[in-house]
């Protein structure tokens, strides 16, 4: 293991068009779950200028199915508490095209639950989960602060605390890690949207003296690089942005939505997709045992991995790593971590309590590192902890 090295992790704000399709897509997760707590929904969103395209597979009880009207609206107003209110792209007035349509019946047969047969994976695949003690809420530190400057200019916008931000944003981090303990930024980097009133030396100067506060209100003490290395709207203007600057996809910032870069991702996609589908829940409960395993004080960083085929309900694979830094053998991580969350589809949907409407807070800055609130977030939790002492002690 490298000890001394420089790494960097980007974020992107709620207004970035990919994840402007993110939001969406799970805002249309959310409004299925809400009426059908079973309901399957694998929803893709394309946003463009002044344009919103529904795409994907649905299936919900008939009679609590969303309509069209329905479905347009809760679009629209996610677009609207997102910001968009400009030329290029309007929460009221971007045209909408919906082309959800029922799901396949053979995928339901492989993998609904009937007889002695135990619902299976909605799809195959790898999914990773990654904790590290870096931060309070073991996540990168890279990562973390990329979000949390993000999280800064988004709350500033909303709070009108200033008048020229616009939603579309991204940040970037690099730090230099001493011991393996990052100690300082060596870059910062944003870029974000902003209104015509700074298209100008003036304006943008005010700009960095503002971007620049928020690097060393976020950042700790001492952190903050020379001021050669803060790079903010490094190209220049920008103030066409969001869908009408380019177009958004769901599902293109999975490495932001993770870990950013600092551990493995099995490719899937989070935003758009229902609980039973693995490439979301699996990941969701790949963090949580991680988390549990550092939280313990069993290792200082842990990677897991599960795999899964379609309409097979048990993983076909659990793999541990705590990458040396470990007190006690992976094998035996491996064989209690089952013990104390059943690995299935249906159980970690049980044990997580995942088939709620809770995911558009999960589709802007990061599904992982946020606080557990009630129903919000429960893959966050530590309440592993004592069990894992008492099994690997």
């Amino acid at each position: 293991m490298r000890s001394d090295y420089l790494f960097t992790s980007e974020s992107v704000s709620e207004g970035h068009p990919d994840k402007v399709a993110d939001q969406i897509s799970d805002a249309v997760v959310d409004l299925f779950l809400s009426r059908d707590p079973e309901a399957r929904v694998a929803c893709e969103t394309m946003v463009t200028t002044q344009r919103i395209v529904l795409a994907g597979e649905v299936r919900c009880r008939e009679d609590v199915t969303p309509s069209q009207a329905e479905i347009e609206e809760v679009v629209r107003a996610t677009v609207k508490r997102i910001g968009y209110e400009q030329h290029g792209f309007h929460w009221q007035y971007a045209d909408f095209a919906c082309h959800l349509h029922g799901q396949s019946a053979h995928i339901a047969m492989g993998v609904d639950e009937s007889g002695n047969k135990d619902e299976g994976a909605g799809d195959q695949g790898i999914m990773f989960g990654y904790a590290t003690d870096e931060t309070p809420d073991l996540l990168p530190a890279t990562l973390y602060y990329s979000h949390r400057i993000l999280e800064r200019l988004a709350h500033d916008r909303h709070n009108n605390v200033v008048d020229f931000l616009e939603p579309d944003a991204k940040s970037q981090v690099t730090l230099k890690y001493e011991g393996g303990k990052p100690v300082r930024a060596t870059a910062l980097v944003v870029s974000t949207q902003h209104n015509p009133s700074l298209s100008n030396d003036a304006g943008q100067a005010k700009l960095r003296d503002y971007v620049t506060g928020v690097f060393r209100d976020v950042l700790p003490d001492g952190w903050l690089p020379e001021d050669k290395d803060i790079y903010v709207n490094p190209t220049g203007l920008f103030e066409i942005g969001g869908p009408d600057g380019d177009a958004g996809l769901t599902g293109r910032k999975i490495i932001v939505d993770t870990y950013g870069g600092a551990a493995p991702h099995g490719g899937g996609a989070f935003s758009g997709k229902d609980p039973t589908k693995v490439d979301r829940s699996a990941a969701y409960v790949a963090r949580y045992l991680a988390k549990n395993v550092v939280a313990a004080g069993l290792a200082k960083r842990c990677t897991i991995q599960l795999s899964y085929a379609i309409g097979v309900a048990e993983p076909l694979s659990l793999y541990v790593d705590t990458h040396g830094t470990g007190i006690v053998d992976e094998a035996r991580i491996e064989t209690v971590l089952p013990t104390l969350v059943r690995l299935t589809p249906k159980g970690i949907r049980t044990h997580l309590k995942l088939n709620k409407p809770i995911y558009q807070p999960t589709a802007a800055y990061g599904h992982f590192g946020r606080k557990p609130d009630g129903d919000l977030f429960t893959w966050e939790k530590t309440d592993l902890v004592e069990q894992l002492k008492a099994a690997l002690a």
